[in-house]
């Protein structure tokens, strides 16, 4: 199976301007998991850093070309009264947005979440359609 770079037309979005598992900065406290996006041969491959998540804690909304990834990863493992000499763990709420380039179809996507990753296979599609419009053109006087 060989792998290939990531075509430039990936868009990488999300709330705030998190990178890399920081937080956004913005008041809601957002956060963005650190994710690897990488072409196969047959299909896009989406593979997300959630560790101490359940599954069912999960969001996956597909709308065109754009996967929306969110959820909210809960801090009960510390005592309410504690004080933090360092603290790079992220809790609460995140969302990533992938608009994905043409040719893969989020319609047949597989998702599975496995020792805290999240994997999303998205398959090439088979039979890629033109996406030409015609723009009328009046005329002048």
């Amino acid at each position: 199976m060989a792998v290939t770079k990531v075509s430039s037309t990936l868009h990488f979005a999300s709330r705030g301007s998190a990178v890399g598992g920081r937080h956004s900065g913005s008041a809601s406290g957002h956060w963005v998991p650190n994710t690897d996006v990488y072409q196969t041969d047959h299909s896009l491959v989406i593979k997300v850093e959630l560790p101490g998540m359940k599954s069912e804690n999960l969001e996956l909304t597909v709308e065109g070309s754009r996967l929306r990834i969110a959820g909210n990863r809960p801090d009960g493992c510390r005592p309410a009264n504690c004080s933090f000499l360092v603290m790079e763990i992220n809790y609460g709420p995140f969302e990533s947005v992938l608009d994905l380039p043409t040719g893969y179809d989020l319609a047949d996507a597989k998702a599975v979440y496995v020792n805290g990753f999240l994997r999303i296979e998205v398959p090439r599609t088979r039979h890629l359609q033109a996406r030409t419009t015609k723009v009328p053109i009046a005329e002048g006087n």
